[in-house]
């Protein structure tokens, strides 16, 4: 392997840089709840996505079965492509690979181009915080985390955003949290005995104040359009601010004139 040039290695650093300088803009920038909520999910990777397609060894060293001598290993993951309709769907962290295969099983003949794909299916899935049905793509391994996490809701609010990778599933866990946020107003308003049920099922993993789960799993251009939203204001007319200065000085003026008071 060959050395890059110094000036090519430079232009590198200073682009990589140039991108650091600009996120840390943006996140001071943005409001301080979504500072703690959407930023660092962007910035900085918190956690790994938990392994679908492979298996980590887990380990850095272990000893080899035919020679007994310790040798070095390292975790490699497979690379996965998730096409934009698993946007739309819960996979469940499954995706395409992409890789090859021998004709005709033959390890002596041409690799041919294969891809992987997982089986999809549509399954209608009920929110309880929500209320609602969800006609939703999704794949076996997404059933069976919804049944270890006893619950649909309970599988989309405790999954962590590298797992879920999808769109959907964060707009879904957005709305709940906002959702179980204003339990007084759109929690079941006509019957306050379920209401008090469904909260009391889940406020003490994932209740959070409503300021901060209106920027839960918003993309880079949601953020930044609500975010000028929140600072835009409207331009006030030049005669409007003319006419409350001439009130007050009208106003300061019939103050300081004295009152004559004529006596009966």
């Amino acid at each position: 392997m060959t050395d890059r040039p110094a000036s090519q290695s430079c232009r590198l650093y200073q682009k990589r840089e140039r991108k650091l300088v600009w996120w840390w803009s943006l996140a001071s920038w943005v409001s301080p709840s979504c500072e703690i909520n959407w930023v660092p999910s962007i910035t900085l990777e918190t956690r790994p996505p938990t392994p679908v397609h492979w298996r980590p060894l887990g380990v850095k060293y272990r000893l080899n079965p035919k020679t007994g001598v310790r040798e070095r290993v390292q975790d490699v993951p497979i690379p996965i492509y998730y096409p934009p309709q698993s946007q739309s769907g819960l996979w469940g962290g499954e995706g395409w690979i992409l890789g090859y295969r021998y004709a005709n099983n033959d390890k002596l003949s041409t690799r041919l181009k294969k891809c992987w794909k997982p089986q999809l299916f549509e399954r209608v899935l009920y929110s309880e915080i929500l209320d609602h049905k969800f006609r939703i793509t999704v794949t076996m391994r997404t059933l069976d985390l919804i049944d270890a996490a006893y619950g649909f809701d309970f599988y989309i609010l405790k999954t962590p955003k590298e797992d879920l990778n999808s769109k959907l599933g964060m707009d879904l866990k957005r709305a709940m949290l906002l959702r179980l946020a204003r339990k007084d107003t759109e929690l079941y308003p006509a019957d306050p005995v379920h209401r008090d049920r469904v909260y009391s099922k889940y406020k003490q993993q994932f209740v959070i104040p409503e300021e901060e789960a209106e920027w839960v799993g918003l993309s880079l251009e949601e953020a930044v359009e609500k975010q000028r939203q929140l600072e835009h204001k409207e331009p006030t007319p030049l005669f409007l601010s003319c006419v409350e200065n001439l009130v007050k000085e009208l106003s300061a003026q019939k103050l300081s004139e004295p009152v004559i008071v004529e006596k009966k």
